[in-house]
């Protein structure tokens, strides 16, 4: 009997490292399902992020995945934000839509670069992955099958608005993702520090420590080249 010859395991090289020092430089998409009253039946959520504020700048849910439904959302994004080409680079994972003719064609039309994740590595795209949890595992308002696709985008349309405008991410010291996204962040980071520094100059013996750090941080990676101490990663 012949025997069939082993497949030798191909090394998965990590995606190259990115960084952005400010908004529409660099966004991680992705699609996450919706379940439906009908067993198997999915909608489907499609949010490009932000990566350097975790704005959503653009989403939308859609009856099947699709690269025609992400071109048009993203083209929709670049237009309203007047992104000129080569400024942009979209980071995804390995899926159908995100390799897609259209969609590497619209790429290259924008002037976009784009970038990938290894296949089956979520971890290569943790802002995605964690804004989808972040969305859809909130106890205040959890995903529950939905009717129909207008019952789907009601639900999604003001969570999203609480997400840009009201949600005080714990990853960007504590302001909206819309207030960073603006750099209406600087003052209030800047107000809190002097109101730390003003509390613990007025009651020394309660503070065991330095105070939290307000630090604006200015620059956010994808992917970061792993060091002896850790990571490259700022935050």
């Amino acid at each position: 009997m012949r025997q069939t010859p082993e497949r030798r395991a191909h090394p998965r090289s990590t995606p190259r490292t990115l960084s952005a020092t400010a908004p529409n430089q660099l966004v991680s998409w992705d699609i996450t399902y919706l379940p439906t009253l009908i067993r198997g039946i999915y909608l489907y959520l499609y949010v490009f992020l932000d990566v350097f504020s975790r704005k959503i700048v653009a989403w939308q849910v859609f009856e099947q995945e699709s690269q025609e439904h992400a071109s048009a959302l993203f083209k929709g994004y670049v237009w309203r934000a007047q992104i000129a080409p080569g400024e942009l680079t979209v980071h995804s994972d390995n899926g159908a839509p995100m390799k897609g003719a259209t969609l590497i064609a619209t790429f290259e039309q924008l002037g976009v670069a784009r970038s990938l994740s290894r296949p089956s590595v979520s971890n290569d795209n943790p802002y995605s992955e964690a804004l989808f949890r972040t969305l859809k595992y909130r106890p205040e308002n959890p995903v529950e099958p939905f009717h129909n696709l207008v019952a789907a985008r009601a639900f999604a349309d003001p969570l999203v608005r609480w997400y840009n405008h009201e949600h005080r991410h714990s990853a960007i010291s504590f302001v909206t993702p819309a207030q960073r996204h603006t750099s209406a962040d600087q003052q209030l980071l800047d107000q809190r520090h002097e109101i730390y520094r003003a509390a613990r100059a007025k009651h020394p013996t309660r503070w065991s420590r330095e105070t939290r750090n307000w630090r604006r941080r200015e620059r956010v990676h994808l992917n970061p080249e792993k060091t002896k101490k850790g990571s490259i990663q700022d935050f």
